[in-house]
């Protein structure tokens, strides 16, 4: 199953009734796996319902791609078998590394763009699609402070990985945006240079200013999406037409309508991008 370049939201389950009910057209529904890695009961049969329903998206945060070590098997044997219960449409991950020596951190954390960096996240990607049997698309990351050591621009890097794997790409617009204020770059340049015709998906979200450092934006998911992220994302979509895209929203989740108003936004943009080639 393909999905249909139209705009979803990520699934929370206090919305759960409201989205059952929803009557917009081509809705889909994102969800993190590790979620629902449950053997049974309550959680696992609301997946079921919506997976019998939606078009979901399983967008994971502990595969820890870009670390030392290859992804645990025992997690990646678990999502193999929500993939295979629920046929998402997407599968995706963070270039980002999340755990050390068996301790899973909080945080999606950043590392140099080194040969070495680029040869074993190749090999972790490659593990990972042979043991889901399918492939996966990987998100390009939020930046707050400059690091020593790179050998490839990011764009660069993520279009060799996906050479290389055949792996997708989820591009975050907001993450692009954040970068390039904490980092003095160019959020127009960095989608210039992006590898657009390995994108699979782009996520939406809101960001924060850091209340300790003045001017540091914050990838917080609980916020509105930022006028700049929506002028950022027509401005994609001028060179890629329409592309499936997801409203991120983790904390301060505000009422479903709301939410679905702001899904709707970006469902306009992607029937006004119709049309172009890419």
């Amino acid at each position: 199953m393909t999905l249909a370049p139209t705009a979803g939201i990520g699934f929370k389950p206090q919305h759960a009734d409201d989205v059952f009910a929803c009557a917009s057209p081509a809705l889909w529904l994102e969800i993190h796996p590790e979620n629902y890695a449950v053997d049974g009961g309550p959680r696992l049969a609301l997946l079921d319902a919506l997976a019998s329903r939606f078009p979901l998206s399983l967008h994971g945060v502990s595969l820890s791609l870009a670390g030392e070590t290859p992804p645990d098997p025992v997690w990646l044997r678990r999502l193999r078998t929500l993939i295979e219960r629920t046929q998402p449409v997407l599968v995706s991950e963070h270039l980002a590394w999340s755990s050390w020596d068996g301790n899973y951190l909080p945080d999606l954390l950043p590392f140099p763009r080194t040969h070495e960096a680029l040869s074993r996240i190749v090999e972790h990607v490659d593990r990972t699609q042979t043991a889901l049997g399918r492939r996966i698309s990987l998100e390009n990351p939020s930046h707050y402070l400059p690091i020593d050591g790179h050998e490839w621009s990011e764009t660069a890097f993520l279009s060799e990985l996906a050479r290389r794997t055949g792996c997708g790409l989820l591009l975050d617009i907001n993450n692009v945006h954040v970068s390039a204020r904490n980092l003095a770059a160019d959020a127009h340049d960095y989608i210039d240079a992006f590898p657009l015709s390995f994108v699979t998906e782009i996520h939406l979200a809101g960001h924060a200013f850091d209340e300790g450092l003045e001017g540091l934006l914050i990838d917080s998911h609980d916020a509105p999406v930022a006028t700049e992220v929506w002028d950022l994302y027509s401005y994609t979509l001028q060179k890629t037409g329409p592309v499936p895209t997801l409203i991120e929203r983790d904390g301060s989740v505000p009422s479903f309508p709301t939410l679905l108003a702001e899904r709707d936004i970006a469902q306009a943009i992607l029937a006004n991008a119709h049309g172009r080639t890419p």
